[in-house]
């Protein structure tokens, strides 16, 4: 299976280990590739006023006590870091802001990546950048002079790098998905380009896959109708084993470029070619 498959847990674990831990396995045991988590410095990313909002959650009753109880900080991460470990599995973060991302540094991790909604955010790109690990790229609500600059700043630092096509709303719908936008990305940028998903479905996922997506991120969950603003664009765990099986499928039906006949075209061949 040439499609690295990306499980994004995100933020809905909901601040719960268990869940998170849940997922992990889940995501394993489907056969995806990697986790995704996000990490954001929640006094950073916000101001005051947009943390001082009201907010009804299961953590209180305004904006901040929401977002801090979505944050999982350095005992969570230590955790997490050893399951994915034991489990073999690779995990990495989208960080929200440059504290975020020194915090990240911490582990091991063999890639990172760009949200869509820091694609403009140069101090940060050039800091993952400087990295020198892999990079996924999300290119939702970006022009293409935007996605040109953050391209330049990869290229100019020598950090290998992918672009993933993406529409950022939540739940995306599906003639919204407009995948032809890879193959202006790759002609553009001569680079590879994979899809981040926000639909409800797997048809999008899987013609993205046909269409040569590099990589496949989804976000996953184990309830869709659980608490969270990104659970209703998200795959529940047996919708996420059904689409690991259809880009199985999909990258064995592709096959090459080259015509042939197969060995079992020939009884075939014989049989009605003799008339």
């Amino acid at each position: 299976m040439s499609t690295f498959i990306i499980a994004e847990i995100g933020i809905n674990h909901n601040g719960d280990l268990k869940t998170t831990k849940r997922l992990i396995k889940e995501a394993a045991s489907a056969g995806c590739h990697a986790a995704k988590f996000q990490k954001r410095t929640v006094e950073d990313v916000y101001t005051k006023e947009e943390l001082d909002k009201p907010r009804e959650s299961p953590w209180g009753t305004t904006n901040r006590e929401q977002k801090c109880g979505l944050e999982f900080e350095k005992e969570e991460y230590d955790e997490i870091d050893r399951y994915c470990k034991e489990l073999g599995m690779d995990w990495f973060a989208s960080a929200w802001d440059t504290k975020a991302q020194e915090f990240l540094q911490q582990y091991d991790l063999k890639y990172n990546k760009i949200a869509s909604a820091l694609l403009t955010h140069v101090e940060l790109l050039e800091m993952v950048a400087k990295e020198g690990k892999h990079t996924f790229i999300s290119t939702g609500m970006s022009t293409m002079d935007e996605i040109r600059t953050a391209v330049e700043v990869f290229r100019r630092a020598g950090c290998p790098f992918e672009l993933m096509h993406c529409n950022s709303t939540y739940p995306m719908k599906n003639e919204d998905a407009n995948l032809r936008v890879m193959e202006t990305l790759r002609n553009e940028f001569s680079c590879q380009v994979g899809y981040s998903g926000h639909e409800t479905g797997r048809v999008v996922s899987v013609a993205a896959v046909a269409l040569g997506a590099s990589s496949l991120e989804r976000h996953i969950t184990l309830d869709r109708t659980m608490y969270g603003s990104d659970q209703a664009a998200s795959l529940e765990v047996g919708e996420l084993k059904k689409l690991v099986e259809d880009v199985r499928t999909v990258s064995l039906c592709l096959g090459s470029a080259e015509k042939v006949v197969h060995e079992s075209e020939v009884p075939i061949k014989d049989k009605l070619r003799k008339y």
